[in-house]
């Protein structure tokens, strides 16, 4: 979509300019559009609007994605939507008349205060002969009521003293003319809620409130905790973003009642956000509404949409859905008859599920563990689109074949786990392969041969690779085998992330094991895997490539606790910093070395991966290689998942990762389109209904596992 992004520019520090967006503002919204597949043309409106009319009319674009605050007046904010409306171009956000009623803090209250949202009391004041000074209950507050980013706001805007007031009112009706607004000062904590129309849907686009804090080493320096133009503008690292905010649950819900009627009433669109005042007693007041809302890097707008599972770019795109239905821009028949792109940047799918519970450290609420957090799913698509790709989000949910009839992609890049079931991660890629999509990543059958642990095991011993001994239990009762010596080991069969996994899956009893093996039945609703626990030193080796992966540097997981028993449970995953250390490259002598290198690439072939996978192993004190599990959908955290670290040891960053990962999907989508073309030419069917067919070579190499 042709987006012209409409902004003023903040090219200094004054207090004139601090609703305007810095440049690092506008590079980071204009690098996101782009990520989400628009043409950017950025466009400062500041100067004549003739000027500003007349490059949007050049451009012709099909949206406008509006930041602009205006420059000066009481409708300063609404004077561009307005223009765009008057010129005929849709636009995001509300009209011109939410903008200019919300700029106006007195009559917004006012407006609000029928449909039930309680505001401290107050009075808007032009002239100062009207000021009432009987009948206020102090402290008060006095501030510009046509203004946002807490300009004109300090420690000093609070009244304590009658005999002051007047004072403090002449002088700030002398900075701001336009009128200012008193009222009673609440002793509290500040709230906010965010409105993101196509999010949360069940709460008619209200987001879960978050709280701005203020550091406790800078609240001491100030008689006040309010959220000042200082706090917002000058020592604006001393604030930060807690989500969720810490209130009670009927605060909290008190906070969304309000902040839905104040939405709706004010017939905002789009985006938005509400500022609220708890005081002391609990009780919610209505602050005032911002319906443009800052988008910069960290805003509150986004971690409350990291609740819901929305990452950076997801927030735009939610913008932009919004804005695009309500003016008609959306015509799904077009899109799903467009003809196959020939020219121009791959469109990459990009399938995933997001993280919206957070585990627990010991294990409970583990259901969405293997998930992504928006922040990674943020972090690979800007590597996709770091490498010139256009990125099309693709959440792996039940509605996902639909969407992907209805969208044109020419490749995926798969990091999807699925929802449930031992098949969960090949769900998506069957999906992929009966649509004939390429995607990154291993296929079906090795996706499910590798979460079946036992089946694993079986495989790799098939293949000279050793592996502790072990069995399944389906009811804990099972007649154990004499090749099983304690200490033993217990896990779900078919999880990832060692969920299951904790200090206590070791056991020295049988008794122990019995009883650990019926909790993990239960809970997971699978049999459980029981092994030998091997004594030793622990690797995780990561391998990129298809039929000949490169086996990158292993990776030493050192216990620092001293345990008789240590094991990588799922408590060192979710919070490692002092009880494990990563070793990258693991220091190992060179038969070691080679040994954990022959039997992870052994392992890669003998399962059938393709293009990612990381295979961890047991040392024991012989020096003996046995293989624990395979993980053909390794976590891509930055910074954070094992094989990212090993990557940045081998010299990978970041994005030179992703693309390394992607560039199988590319190549297996190259040549199927030349397939095409050559039975286009020929009028011969192409293999496999079109899909694209092994190289003789490949045919050679492949395990038969997959055929």
């Amino acid at each position: 979509m042709r987006i012209a992004l409409t902004h003023n520019l903040r090219l200094t520090d004054s207090e004139d300019e601090a609703e305007f967006d810095s440049r690092e503002t506008i590079d980071a919204l204009t690098a996101a559009l782009e990520r989400l597949g628009h043409r950017v043309e950025r466009i400062e409106v500041s100067g004549p609007a003739s000027r500003t009319a007349a490059r949007i009319e050049a451009y012709s674009p099909e949206l406008i994605f509006n930041t602009a605050e205006g420059r000066r007046g009481r409708f300063r904010e609404a004077f561009y939507p307005a223009l765009f409306d008057e010129l005929g171009f849709p636009y995001t956000g509300s009209d011109a008349w939410v903008l200019a009623v919300t700029l106006d803090k007195s009559l917004t209250k006012l407006m609000l205060s029928e449909h039930g949202v309680i505001s401290p009391r107050g009075q808007f004041i032009d002239d100062i002969v009207d000021l009432k000074l009987d009948g206020w209950r102090f402290p008060l507050i006095v501030k510009p009521n046509f203004e946002g980013s807490s300009k004109g706001i300090t420690q000093d805007s609070v009244c304590e003293e009658r005999g002051r007031l007047r004072a403090l009112v002449e002088k700030t009706l002398a900075r701001f003319p336009a009128g200012v607004l008193v009222e009673e000062f609440i002793p509290g904590k500040d709230l906010t809620v965010a409105f993101l129309e196509k999010a949360a849907p069940e709460r008619q686009g209200v987001l879960t409130p978050v709280e701005y804090v203020i550091d406790e080493a800078e609240l001491s320096k100030r008689r006040y905790r309010i959220y000042d133009y200082d706090l917002k503008s000058v020592h604006h690292e001393a604030v930060h973003v807690r989500t969720p905010a810490q209130f009670a649950g009927h605060i909290l819900q008190r906070a969304q009642d309000m902040a839905r009627k104040a939405y709706r009433a004010l017939g905002c669109r789009d985006l938005g956000r509400i500022d609220f005042r708890i005081a002391e007693d609990g009780q919610v007041y209505f602050i005032e509404i911002n319906a443009l809302p800052s988008l910069e890097p960290g805003a509150g707008i986004y971690a409350a949409a990291a609740l819901e599972g929305l990452h950076t770019d997801g927030v735009l795109a939610k913008v932009i859905e919004s804005a695009a239905l309500r003016w008609g821009l959306h015509d799904p028949g077009k899109r799903r008859n467009r003809p196959p792109r020939k020219t121009g940047p791959l469109r990459v799918g990009f399938t995933f599920n997001v993280k919206r519970i957070k585990p627990e450290i010991d294990g409970r609420k583990d259901e969405e563990a293997e998930y992504d957090p928006p922040q990674t799913i943020q972090a690979v698509r800007e590597a996709i689109a770091a490498a010139g790709h256009e990125v099309i989000d693709l959440e792996a949910t039940t509605e996902l074949p639909t969407v992907l009839a209805a969208t044109p992609v020419d490749v995926v890049f798969n990091m999807a786990e699925g929802i449930k079931g031992r098949n969960r991660e090949a769900v998506v890629p069957a999906l992929l392969e009966l649509l004939d999509i390429p995607y990154s990543g291993s296929d079906p059958t090795a996706l499910s041969i590798a979460l079946d642990k036992a089946i694993a095991k079986r495989i790799v011993r098939q293949h000279g690779i050793l592996t502790p001994n072990f069995m399944t239990l389906t009811t804990g009762k099972e007649r154990l085998p004499r090749d099983l010596k304690f200490p033993l080991i217990v896990k779900p069969n078919a999880e990832g992330s060692s969920k299951g996994v904790h200090r206590t899956s070791v056991v020295d009893t049988e008794a122990e094991l019995r009883e650990a093996a019926r909790e993990m039945i239960a809970k997971y609703d699978q049999p459980a895997l029981v092994e030998d626990y091997i004594a030793g030193r622990e690797f995780t080796v990561g391998l990129l490539g298809e039929r000949r992966p490169k086996v990158l540097p292993p990776m030493e997981v050192v216990f620092l606790a001293k345990e008789a028993h240590p094991v990588y449970s799922f408590e060192y995953k979710q919070d490692w910093s002092s009880k494990i250390r990563y070793d990258v490259p693991a220091q190992l002598e060179p038969g070691q070395l080679k040994a954990l290198e022959r039997a992870a690439r052994e392992c890669f072939i003998a399962l059938g991966c393709r293009d990612v996978a990381r295979v961890d192993f047991r040392m024991d004190l012989q020096g003996r290689v046995y293989f624990l599990e395979c993980n053909p959908l390794p976590g891509l955290t930055p910074g954070w998942s094992d094989l990212v670290l090993i990557a940045k040891a081998a010299g990978l960053e970041y994005p030179a990762l992703i693309s390394e990962i992607l560039s199988g999907a590319i190549r297996r989508y190259k040549e199927r389109e030349r397939e095409r073309r050559e039975s286009e030419r020929g009028g011969a069917t192409p293999p496999n209904g079109g899909a694209a067919a092994s190289s003789p070579e490949e045919q050679k190499q492949e395990p038969q596992l997959r055929s």
